[in-house]
């Protein structure tokens, strides 16, 4: 069997999917629950033009439409903190971030931050499982496909969302250089087929 084998049909035709270290196979063996969940949420998430358009980085309203599915679920906003003492004093501290975990599930998305915010992302996904708190990390941003639909929006949006912020093409290199370290992960792409244009007001204003 292959990772795609564990994939369902209809998320791969919705988003670029990328497996690394067998994570779609221990998803759907080991926690096939919460794996459920993820693609639900997967199945329901949708953006619009209008979304596209709106300011607010990571805080704006398609991460938000995400959160609204998982949220209720149990997918919570988790901190690890590490501290490493020699002869009992504290000697150093980390603190690592992701936006959803559930069980031993780490989940994360990015849709236009900073590209450096990858570094970050598998940094935590890696010191997580690294301190067994995790099986498994689950990441969410553009894929390239959207590249062309931004063009056809016009160059402010061109520029809002360019080469430098979180997209498939920033994140692959630093999964091929294990940024992630031990950690397996599934990455999920999203891609053109997401957009659903049916509630674009201002689509709906240029067309009357």
């Amino acid at each position: 069997m292959i990772w795609s084998d564990f994939v369902p049909k209809d998320i791969r035709d919705l988003y670029e999917v990328k497996d690394y270290r067998h994570a779609a196979a221990i998803l759907a063996h080991e926690f096939p629950i919460e794996y459920k969940e993820i693609c639900q949420a997967l199945r329901d998430f949708r953006i619009t033009r209008e979304d596209i358009r709106k300011p607010g980085g990571n805080e704006s309203t398609i991460p938000k439409k995400l959160s609204s599915f998982l949220r209720p679920l149990g997918w919570d906003e988790k901190q690890l903190q590490s501290r490493m003492i020699a002869d009992d004093v504290e000697v150093h501290q980390d603190t690592h971030k992701v936006d959803y975990l559930k069980g031993r599930i780490a989940f994360d998305m990015e849709w236009n931050s900073k590209d450096q915010t990858f570094d970050r992302d598998l940094f935590a996904f890696r010191t997580f499982f690294d301190y067994d708190r995790i099986s498994v990390g689950v990441l969410v941003t553009r894929s390239n496909d959207l590249d062309s639909l931004f063009n056809e929006m016009g160059e402010s949006i061109k520029k809002k969302y360019g080469a430098s912020t979180t997209h498939m093409n920033k994140l692959l290199p630093r999964l091929y250089a294990g940024r992630n370290g031990g950690c397996p992960v599934l990455v999920f792409g999203i891609t053109k087929k997401l957009v659903d244009n049916r509630y674009d007001s201002q689509e709906k204003n240029i067309a009357s």
